[in-house]
């Protein structure tokens, strides 16, 4: 890489930065201290503003580096991730957008509070959103080591090292000065940049084959190396018994994770009635949509021009392919449209990473501060300071988490980020969902029900993902010299979700403690009218 594109990403990214230091600072200087302010903006958010910042939350690195990435290398099999991401904002639209809005005020463990006993459902939601939030934020710390590696030609292990502990530094500071708002108006100008990222490509990509998608896809098969099968079913998910469930486990997490994403969760606490944050849900897949179809003509375009070796070369796991793309349809190393198509297209993707670990990082805080501490700190302050405490106990809990997720995303450098956030998926489909539908739908369900809901679908994903050839046992490990593997799947959801929805309906069946009827229909009446929502 030359020091033209060096230099032009890195001002790029540097200008990106800036305006997003700017805002955080503006809106700190315009804040309240009030819980409601840093965890929910203040709900004075209108439905397209919240659309555009659902969408920048979703559309993360996994989506724009890694999916591209797996179409690049496997072809028809790496397009099922770009299907499942869309296909659950299905779910969120007609299960739970509405209902979450009018029960909860802000986390997941609100709307299993208004109907259950508060102290032991609010620990177990939420160490099962920070554990997920954790998870989807080591996605985007790999992805920002990907980038660097290929801006910085020959960057090391230290180098990317580096980057990711400066992307956690600087989510930290956007989450503990800003809040909600500052991470929201973050959220939708990487959208806007994202979107105008991916169109420029896309239309580049399809001027490149004079608008023939048929050209396209027979040249993505020709230089795949795979030939016919790179455009069927199977190259990736079609060997064994074991390759067929593990595609199986990977679509169930991928539509039902999305319902149980304690930042996309949070979102709809941001705009003031439930109304709103439907329209929400509807702007954003409209983005989502749009988005997601371009990384499929993206994916096949990198096949098509570079190559799927030439891909696999620059990142074992095809991170790198879009960066790589815009720089051969820019004219090439060396050219000066290359060097800034490949600039710009850099500079977004860290953009895109920094917003999307500023929300998650801020809905992780929030489930520490406002589920966690509030709930296991026994000697209660006045409310008015325990509001105060609350909040700076979310912004200790930025760093921590961040900490945390740094950590981990240095041992995962060389994995692909769109599997990994497929793992982050499957634990909240795991832990989050079954007991999330069950307290909106289920008027026998109880507090013992909940909470052996949440455990039994966390722990379950999370052992047999430390027991799956992700961790040990296989050359692409993270620990590739060690092999304690014992679960064959990748992804655990086939077995973790229905483990979620089966414990919380056994927690029920052997509760002693009836639900109570009273709460339920209480909670009935605001999840479907909104009457004495926050």
């Amino acid at each position: 890489m030359t020091g033209d594109h060096q230099s032009l990403a890195l001002i790029l990214f540097s200008v990106f930065v800036a305006v997003t230091l700017g805002i955080t600072t503006w809106v700190s200087r315009r804040r309240h201290g009030s819980a409601e302010e840093f965890y929910a903006g203040g709900r004075l958010f209108s439905p397209l503003e919240n659309g555009f910042a659902i969408a920048g939350d979703y559309m993360s690195a996994a989506s724009f580096l890694g999916i591209s990435g797996l179409i690049a290398l496997f072809g028809y099999d790496g397009l099922l991730y770009s299907v499942g991401f869309l296909v659950a904002w299905l779910v969120v639209l007609f299960l739970v957008a509405e209902l979450v809005r009018n029960c909860g005020r802000f986390t997941l463990a609100d709307v299993l509070a208004a109907r259950m006993r508060e102290r032991p459902v609010r620990i177990a939601a939420g160490t099962a959103s920070v554990t997920v939030s954790v998870l989807y934020l080591v996605a985007q710390m790999v992805g920002a080591g990907s980038l660097v590696a290929l801006l910085l030609e020959g960057a090391g292990a230290q180098e990317r090292a580096w980057m990711v502990i400066g992307v956690g530094a600087l989510m930290v500071v956007y989450v503990a000065c800003g809040g909600m708002r500052a991470t929201t108006w973050i959220q939708i100008v990487k959208a806007v940049l994202l979107m105008g990222g991916a169109i420029a490509l896309t239309v580049l990509v399809l001027a490149r084959f004079h608008g023939d998608i048929n050209t396209l896809l027979t040249t993505a098969a020709e230089r795949s190396g795979h030939g016919s099968d790179f455009l069927a079913p199977g190259l990736k998910y079609g060997g064994g018994w074991t390759e067929r469930l593990d595609f199986i486990s990977l679509g169930l997490a991928l539509v039902l994770g999305t319902a149980g994403l304690p930042h996309i969760l949070s979102r709809f606490y941001t705009v003031p009635t439930a109304r709103a944050a439907r329209r929400s849900v509807i702007w954003s897949i409209g983005l989502i949509g749009g988005f997601y179809l371009m990384t499929i003509v993206l994916g096949f375009g990198a096949a098509a021009v570079l190559g799927s070796d030439a891909v696999r070369v620059s990142n074992s796991a095809g991170n790198t392919a879009v960066p790589l793309l815009a720089l051969d349809l820019g004219g090439g190393a060396g050219s000066t449209g290359g060097t800034v198509l490949f600039a710009v297209v850099a500079a977004v993707a860290f953009a895109t990473i920094l917003a999307v670990v500023a929300g998650i990082t801020l809905a992780s805080s929030a489930s520490v501060a406002h589920d966690l501490y509030a709930t296991l700190k026994r000697n209660r302050p006045t409310k008015q300071g325990r509001v105060h405490s609350e909040v700076t106990v979310a912004r200790v809990a930025a760093v921590a988490v961040g900490a945390v997720a740094i950590a981990l995303a240095l041992l995962a450098q060389d994995l692909n980020v769109a599997f990994l956030v497929g793992l982050a998926f499957a634990v909240a489909a795991s832990a989050n969902l079954p007991v999330l539908l069950y307290a909106l739908f289920w008027r026998r369900f109880t507090t013992k029900g909940a909470v052996w809901s949440v455990y039994g679908g966390l722990v379950p994903a999370i052992v047999l993902v430390v027991l799956s050839p992700v961790v040990s046992g296989s050359p692409t490990a993270i620990f590739p010299g060690l092999d304690f593997q014992l679960f064959p799947l990748e992804n655990p959801g086939v077995v973790s979700i229905p483990l979620g929805f089966f414990m919380g309906w056994l927690g029920t069946v052997a509760s002693p403690e009836p639900a109570d009827a009273a709460r339920h229909a209480e909670t009935e009446v605001r999840a479907l009218t909104g009457a004495g929502a926050a």
